[in-house]
C-alpha cells in the first residue's frame, strides 16, 4: 500500500475498484484529472487493487505521483470482490463527501459530479445513480434488465428502475454503511435498507472501449441469490404459503375422495386412506417448513447485528434557564 499527501482543500473522495483494469488506468487518471479541475476544491482518490492479475497496481504505483490529485492506493492479497474492496476503500476515506465509481469508465465522469454537487448542496445524505439506458449490446442488456428486475420483486421493490451501479454520500452514511459486517451479502441492498435522505440521478451507461467485464452470469446469478438471502424472507414466505395451500387443497381432495369411497367410485381397497395419508402430510410438512424457517430466519437475522434503527439527526435544545 502506497499513499500521495492529501490535499487540504479537498472535501471530496472518490474510491474506485480496480481489478484487470490495467488498459483502462491511463484514460481514467486523466478523466479523474479533469475532474479533480471541476469539483471545488479538488478531489481526492483511493484505489483498491483487489488482487488483480495484471498490472494495474504497477501501472498506478508508477502513475500516481505525478498526479494533480492526492491518492491512496490499497492492494488487497488475493481477489476478494468488488463489495469488500469498496468497504476497504471507504474505511480509508478522509473527506466529508466520498463517492463510488468504476474503473471501466462505463459511467461518466459527470454523474459523480452531479453527487458531490448534491452532497455540498445538503440535499440529500446518499445518492444513487441509476441507469435510465445503456450503449451495450442487446443480450447484455436483456439480461442486466432481468437481473434488476428480479432485483426488484424478489429483494426490495424501492430499488430505482435500471438498478444501482455507483453512489455517493456524506460521512454520516458511510460511517453507518461501514458498521455491517455482512459477508455475502449485497451492498445495493445495504444503501437502501438504511435509508436517509436518498436521491436517485438517471444516466445512460457507456459503452466499454477497453477489456472485458469480469462480471459473469453466474457471478450475477450468486450475487442475486445472497442479496435474497440477506434481505428477504420471501424463500420461507413461499414454503409457508404452499404448505398452506397444500393442505387445503388435501382437505378439498380428502373430501372428494372419501366422497368418491362412500359412493363406490373407488373399487381399490386402502386407495382413499393412501391417497388421504400422502396429501395430509405433504401439505403438514410444507407448513411445517415454512415455520421452521420463520424461526430460523429470525435467528440469522439476529446474527448479523444490524442496528434495530439509525438515528440519522439529533437536535437538543437548550434547558431554559430557570429564574
Amino acid at each position: 500500500m502506497s499513499s500521495m499527501p492529501s490535499a487540504p482543500s479537498a472535501e471530496c473522495t472518490v474510491v474506485v475498484p480496480v481489478y484487470r483494469n490495467a488498459g483502462n488506468i491511463a484514460p481514467l487518471l486523466a478523466r479523474l484529472g479533469e475532474l479533480h479541475a471541476r469539483v471545488p476544491g479538488g478531489i481526492e482518490l483511493v484505489f483498491v487493487v483487489d488482487g488483480s492479475p495484471d498490472d494495474s497496481h504497477a501501472r498506478l504505483a508508477a502513475a500516481l505521483p505525478s498526479q494533480a490529485f492526492a491518492a491512496q492506493l490499497l492492494l488487497l492479497s488475493r481477489n476478494f470482490g468488488s463489495f469488500a474492496a469498496i468497504r476497504e476503500g471507504l474505511s480509508v476515506v478522509r473527506t466529508p463527501f466520498s463517492a463510488v465509481m468504476a474503473a471501466d469508465l462505463q459511467e461518466p465522469i459527470e454523474l459523480i459530479e452531479q453527487f458531490f454537487a448534491q452532497l455540498r448542496a445538503d440535499r440529500a445524505d446518499v445518492v444513487v445513480g441509476h441507469r435510465a439506458g445503456r450503449h451495450d449490446p442487446l443480450i447484455d442488456r436483456l439480461a442486466s434488465g432481468l437481473f434488476w428486475w428480479s432485483y426488484r420483486k424478489l429483494v426490495q421493490k424501492e430499488l430505482p428502475p435500471g438498478g444501482i451501479d455507483v453512489f455517493g454520500c456524506n460521512d454520516a452514511f458511510r460511517r453507518h454503511l461501514l458498521r455491517f459486517s455482512e459477508s455475502h451479502t449485497s451492498l445495493v441492498g445495504q444503501i437502501l435498507w438504511l435509508g436517509f435522505r436518498r436521491l436517485a440521478l438517471p444516466y445512460v451507461r457507456q459503452p466499454r472501449e477497453i477489456g472485458q467485464s469480469a462480471c459473469t452470469f453466474r457471478g450475477k446469478l450468486k450475487y442475486l441469490s445472497d442479496s435474497v438471502f440477506a434481505f428477504s424472507d420471501l424463500p420461507i414466505r413461499l414454503f409457508t404459503l404452499a404448505g398452506g395451500l397444500g393442505l387445503l387443497a388435501s382437505v378439498l381432495l380428502a373430501l372428494i375422495v372419501l366422497a368418491a369411497k362412500l359412493s363406490g367410485a373407488v373399487p381399490v381397497p386402502g386407495y382413499a386412506a393412501t391417497v388421504l395419508t400422502i396429501l395430509f402430510f405433504a401439505g403438514i410438512n410444507l407448513l411445517g417448513l415454512g415455520i421452521i424457517g420463520s424461526y430460523v430466519w429470525r435467528a440469522f437475522e439476529n446474527t448479523k447485528a444490524r442496528p434495530l434503527a439509525v438515528v440519522m439527526a439529533t437536535v437538543a435544545e437548550p434547558v431554559a434557564t430557570r429564574m
